[in-house]
């Protein structure tokens, strides 16, 4: 008796196909996740200039404004 083959994405050792991740063409090995210094570029100044932030949380020790030393 055999098994029915299942279609199952996370099993498979195929690597998923991802683009660009400013304009989504083919990455290139030397710039990846991008395809080219240009998208490199673009998202750094991206970063730079503000556009990108990480979230932060405040700290609730400081949100009570005294120190505790």
């Amino acid at each position: 008796m055999t098994l029915p083959e299942s279609d199952n994405s996370e099993n498979s050792t195929a690597p998923s196909v991802v683009g660009c991740a400013i304009c989504k063409k083919a990455t290139t090995t030397e710039y990846e996740p991008f395809c080219s210094k240009r998208c490199a570029d673009v998202d750094l100044h991206r970063w730079l200039s503000g556009r990108y932030a990480v979230p932060a949380a405040e700290d609730e020790s400081d949100a009570d404004g005294g120190d505790d030393d």
